[in-house]
């Protein structure tokens, strides 16, 4: 089932709460969209989908208008997850940046999204705050979800390309909550966009708690964003959201999953396509039952189904839908 707002907003209450914590999931293709929302659906957890501008410009094609991207991946997703009445789905735009204003009001006001961030982190924060109020007076009219940022990601995330990390400052995290009144708040507390294994980062996990305390003892709790989280451990993760994460951001793990899979195939039946050494070109015959593209792509998604489950379970988001 698709989520409205309001409903996304009392799934991220309820893992606020409850303390566990919903994956993010960034998509392109209907293999992932099909992949993943049967893997939340098979483990009984709610799941946000992400689109990124960069995903929005390749679904377009060669045009790559963002709307038109959009809008197809909207559909493929409000289509796929009718059929699963007993799991939230909802659609995110990631790390839109200031530029793209106008592509995040359009998504809003024709109903593509159930929530948007936007991404002015590279701003001085009164600009920062400035430009997220804009949005998110646009986005509360119609029970939009926004997600707001501070500090520095290392790494590349689409067009969000990073040569450091700037670690977030709790006391203008409570400003910058205050003042825009965002619903999601993401701190940059040590991940990584892009590959990286999490026993290799200094990742500050006291520093997502000591924003939670602030903002809780200020009256203006959130739940709180962990960007850049395809390499963390399991055991990271959870200490994450025990510190106030409610929502875990994952793409390049699914990514990577399609491409050893896919890759694992081919290894083995390169043949199916490519004529042997040792076989005259001339007497070679493809072999249809093996390059039929279903035949392949169902290896990554299977990868990535079975992926997303066991990320629900690390989380402790499986069998907590608030469709249950």
């Amino acid at each position: 089932m698709f989520l409205s707002g309001s409903q996304l907003k009392e799934v991220f209450q309820k893992a606020k709460q409850q303390r566990f914590g919903i994956m993010a999931s960034n998509v392109v293709f209907d293999t992932q969209i099909r992949a993943i929302v049967q893997g939340y659906n098979s483990v009984g957890s709610d799941g946000l989908m992400q689109m990124s501008s960069g995903a929005c410009k390749y679904a377009a094609g060669e045009s790559q208008d963002m709307k038109v991207g959009a809008r197809l991946i909207s559909t493929m997703i409000k289509t796929f997850a009718s059929q699963f009445p007993k799991s939230g789905i909802g659609l995110h735009i990631d790390h839109a940046t200031p530029n793209y204003f106008d592509f995040i009001v359009y998504c809003i006001e024709n109903n593509l999204v159930t929530s948007v961030m936007i991404d002015a982190s590279k701003e001085q924060l009164a600009e920062n705050i400035r430009i997220t109020k804009e949005v998110v007076d646009v986005a509360h009219k119609h029970s939009i979800l926004v997600e707001g940022e501070i500090g520095h990601i290392k790494g590349t995330e689409d067009e969000i390309v990073s040569d450091t990390e700037l670690y977030t400052h709790p006391e203008e995290a409570l400003e910058f909550v205050i003042k825009t009144n965002v619903d999601l708040f993401a701190a940059s507390v040590g991940t990584n966009h892009g590959v990286s294994k999490g026993e290799n980062i200094v990742l500050r996990l006291d520093l997502v708690k000591e924003i939670d305390d602030l903002l809780i003892k200020n009256h203006v709790e959130r739940g709180l964003v962990l960007h850049g989280a395809s390499g963390l451990t399991d055991d990271q993760q959870r200490e994450a959201i025990k510190n106030g994460v409610v929502k875990i951001n994952k793409d390049t793990h699914y990514q990577m999953d399609m491409a050893q899979e896919i890759q694992a195939y081919w290894e083995k039946e390169k043949y199916a396509i490519v004529c042997p050494p040792d076989t005259d070109i001339k007497a070679y015959v493809p072999n249809k039952s093996k390059f039929d593209p279903r035949k392949w792509l169902i290896k990554g998604e299977n990868k990535m189904q079975e992926t997303v489950k066991n990320f629900c379970l690390v989380s402790g988001s499986a069998n907590n839908s608030i469709l249950l």
